[in-house]
């Protein structure tokens, strides 16, 4: 014979007014913060719920107002990456701080397939969130779109070109890989160039144009290696694939903070040394940087303060505030260390 677990009855409002000798009306009150309770009834509130066990029941209250008091957290990258890229997990701690702080909750949503982009658009449509921080999105992405016709609180950490009435926050790639690909240039590197991961989204393309500009005649074609994704392995491949074709290369640019750990570790297999034969330099300014041997010449990105202000802009909105569409562009100083 089994016996199934006892489920312990919830308490109700009723069962905290009833162990306190006030009306149900006057529990209400309290719980909902506000005034006119004498002090006397609010501390025998207080004692009978603490004594009864009650909670809130949230779920309800929300109900009524039409609230989830939740926002989504949609990341576009396998699900592998979104492990290994300290950048994405910055992103979401930040927004995470912002959102707690204002007592929402995040609930994170990875997009890796298009089985994931139907189960999200039918999640969001189902108002289970009351905003989103998108991060990675592509161009002519179809959340995107869900995102608009539902008319949903929204920011963008990027911006996908296509981006029409939504806000964001970013920074400017191009600029920035346009800089750092000037400062390895001063070092005397007569044959640079570039592992360009990701130009399927505006932060790779613009990290591509940047870096073209800074060489403007001196730009050759053969010395970029496009690679799909931000990655260390990418980095690893595409170096070796660009150390076999152009031999001669005596300077990298990468994309990201990983693409150049695993482009230096291609380096050393093939018995190049870094910075005397291949000066390095990435984008980031992630634990990535750190954990090469040079440490890495790198590209700050506030990562942390593009969640917090991504998810403020959210919060913004469900106070119906009109958000800034021109975007937010955070600061990226260069951060000069010893691989270049």
């Amino acid at each position: 014979m089994s016996l199934s677990p006892i489920r312990r009855k919830r308490a109700t409002i009723h069962d905290v007014a009833v162990e306190a000798g006030v009306s149900r009306g006057t529990v209400s009150r309290v719980i909902n913060g506000e005034r006119y309770v004498s002090d006397d009834a609010r501390t025998a509130i207080e004692a009978a719920i603490s004594k009864v066990g009650y909670v809130p029941n949230t779920a309800a209250r929300n109900l009524v107002m039409q609230r989830s008091e939740a926002v989504g957290f949609i990341v576009h990258e396998p699900h592998s990456l979104f492990l290994e890229d300290p950048n994405i997990g910055a992103i979401m701690l930040g927004a995470n701080d912002a959102l707690s702080r204002a007592d929402h909750q995040m609930v994170c949503l990875v997009i890796d397939s298009d089985r994931d982009t139907r189960r999200v658009a039918r999640y969001l449509s189902g108002g289970f969130v009351d905003g989103v921080v998108v991060v990675s999105a592509r161009e002519n992405d179809p959340i995107t779109r869900i995102i608009e016709s539902l008319d949903l609180p929204a920011a963008f950490v990027g911006h996908p070109p296509d981006l029409r009435r939504l806000p964001f926050v970013g920074i400017d790639n191009r600029a920035s890989a346009e800089a750092i690909t000037r400062r390895l240039l001063q070092t005397g590197r007569t044959r640079v160039g570039m592992i360009a991961a990701a130009l399927d989204r505006d932060s790779g393309s613009d990290r591509l144009a940047g870096f073209r500009s800074a060489l403007g005649d001196r730009f050759d074609p053969s010395l970029v290696e496009p690679v799909p994704f931000y990655s260390f392995k990418a980095g690893f491949e595409g170096m070796q694939r660009l150390l076999a074709r152009e031999p001669e290369i005596d300077g990298i640019f990468a994309a990201s903070d990983a693409v150049a750990a695993g482009a230096i570790d291609a380096m050393k297999v093939a018995g190049r040394s870094v910075p005397r034969d291949i000066g390095v330099v990435g984008f980031d300014d992630s634990a990535w940087a750190e954990r090469t041997q040079p440490a890495l010449s790198t590209v700050h990105q506030p990562a942390t303060g593009l969640g917090a202000r991504a998810a403020e802009i959210v919060l913004a909105q469900l106070r119906g505030e009109e958000p800034d569409l021109a975007g937010v562009l955070l600061e990226t100083p260069i951060v000069w260390r010893g691989s270049a």
